[in-house]
């Protein structure tokens, strides 16, 4: 992970050293960025102009090879019809992506972003047919006479333009914002202001998590100020004196004030002082674990409350998340069929029987079910691995921080190989068929691990276990056991039906990358 330079007004002791001006002088490569904003805009909107004119070129050939409308689209009318639609659809779209703030889209989620690409691909489609069927109340005169796009309806062509829209998008977008992250010019630069702690972990979050597209440019913490003066002996009159000044000179219009503890009374003047010089105030609150993505702000006549939505009670979007496993893992476990054959005969070939292994793990409610997974380790595995606990200290240890062995000698050539790319998992698309797991959920837990889990059982357990999940993509293996249930934590939490979607394509990518999976 490529760490961006911050500016930081810090308190150790190396800065005390330093000549004061030295933390005054802002990374001309972040504070600098301030004009290439229009452009980044620009990058995002000519990127979907072009996705959208080569999917309706593609979808006009591809309708012309089937052959249905072939010979109404080599008449002129036909091309035209083709040409006025397809203009029409791109700028509709393009428009919509934009009044749902997507471009650029800083801030958003991945899964907040998916849900208004869909909304405004949907949008789209709505707009075009309603505008296609007002066209039979007149005629549309041309070059080459009278012409009724009802009768001629290129209903094949909208079909294909509007799903390659919609699947190759998502695709084209994070390349860009890829390219130009790589760039150096992908985000807005951002002071983080508050103390130390907070402001050092809001830093690594950003960084982490650079599709938010905040990218911070200076950090202002309780150390030393460029005046030399300490920050806690200032007014905040005075710091935000000296923070109004960095971000003049750099154009930065964004202020993130990480003070989760810091009363009120303090609050309410340094963001009444920050709005006069920053279009954007964001305030990091002491509300983690509480709040999730699905937050709404509510004025109550002045009073500020957080609307906090819960989408597994909405019975509607539990339904939607079942119709996605079943629609999903019937054309998928279809695709892979002949992979699964393979795995099989390679399985048996090097170990024989059983191909297949199935162990007890904790379903919804706690409900104890039968998980199938492709046999990776020699028979007999659970009888070894008490053996070799018991007798090692180190391997006892490294068991009961991450419920895994790194270099398990129980484990197969073929089973490595499959637990490496997580294809010994696709057994359990039978699991995800029964009802018993989901495509996309928390890992499911042995029963042994309920202690281990703690407080949080009840809460993970309130859906069923997934196929894949938010650890399987954020760190794999390398994730501590008490990581992976704060992942499935905040899964629970923050689930809706796109958020399911972004982590089932990131767990295609990730066949494809090594996340040190073992």
């Amino acid at each position: 992970m490529r760490r961006s330079q911050v500016s930081s007004i810090g308190n150790t002791a190396r800065q005390a050293e330093e000549h004061p001006s030295q933390h005054a002088l802002p990374p001309r490569r972040r504070l600098a960025q301030a004009w290439r904003q229009p452009g980044v805009v620009l990058v995002t909107v000519l990127s979907d102009a072009l996705l959208g004119v080569l999917v309706w070129l593609a979808a006009y050939e591809l309708q012309s090879i089937w052959g249905r409308w072939q010979s109404y689209f080599e008449t002129g009318a036909g091309v035209q019809t083709a040409v006025v639609v397809g203009v029409f659809a791109v700028a509709v779209w393009i428009g919509l992506r934009s009044l749902m703030g997507l471009y650029p889209g800083y801030g958003l989620s991945s899964a907040e972003r998916l849900r208004r690409h869909t909304y405004s691909v949907v949008g789209t489609l709505a707009a075009v047919s309603f505008v296609i069927a007002l066209i039979p109340l007149g005629h549309i005169s041309s070059k080459y006479g009278p012409f009724d796009l009802v009768g001629r309806l290129p209903r094949l062509l909208l079909v294909l333009g509007f799903v390659g829209l919609l699947l190759l998008s998502p695709l084209v977008q994070g390349l860009a914002r890829w390219v130009m992250w790589k760039l150096g010019i992908w985000g807005r630069p951002v002071i983080v202001m508050g103390y130390k702690d907070a402001c050092a972990r809001t830093v690594k979050l950003l960084e982490e998590e650079w599709r938010l597209g905040y990218a911070p440019a200076a950090l202002i913490d309780r150390g030393l100020t460029p005046s030399g003066k300490l920050l806690k002996s200032l007014s905040h009159e005075e710091v935000m004196t000296q923070v109004e000044n960095l971000a003049r000179r750099g154009g930065v219009d964004t202020i993130i004030l990480a003070t989760p503890y810091i009363r009120r009374s303090y609050l309410a003047p340094l963001v009444s002082r920050a709005s006069r010089s920053f279009r954007h105030v964001l305030l990091i609150s002491n509300l983690g674990g509480i709040t999730n993505s699905a937050v709404t702000a509510r004025d109550f006549a002045g009073t500020l409350a957080v609307e906090i939505k819960y989408n597994l009670l909405n019975p509607w979007a539990r339904r939607a998340k079942r119709v996605l496993d079943l629609v999903s893992t019937v054309l998928g476990g279809a695709l892979v069929l002949p992979l699964l054959l393979g795995i099989a005969l390679l399985v048996y070939a090097e170990s024989g029987r059983p191909i297949f292994y199935t162990d007890w793990r904790m379903g919804k409610n706690g409900v104890p079910f039968s998980c199938v997974k492709f046999r990776t380790m020699v028979p007999g595995a659970e009888a070894v691995l008490e053996l070799m606990l018991a007798e090692d200290a180190g391997l006892r240890e490294e068991y009961v921080k991450y419920h895994k062995l790194r270099a398990d000698p129980r484990v197969t050539r073929v089973g490595r190989f499959l637990r490496r790319t997580s294809l010994d998992e696709l057994p359990q698309l039978w699991n995800v068929l029964r009802g018993e797991m989901s495509l996309v959920g928390p890992r499911p837990y042995l029963p042994r691990e309920s202690g281990d889990i703690g407080d949080a059982r009840d809460e993970i357990l309130r859906v069923p276990p997934g196929v894949t999940g938010p650890w399987q993509v954020s760190g794999r293996n390398h994730a501590s056991f008490t990581d992976r249930v704060e992942m499935d934590i905040y899964y629970v939490r923050d689930w809706s039906v796109w958020l399911d979607m972004v982590l089932l394509a990131r767990t295609v990518s990730a066949l494809f990358v090594d996340r040190g999976a073992y």
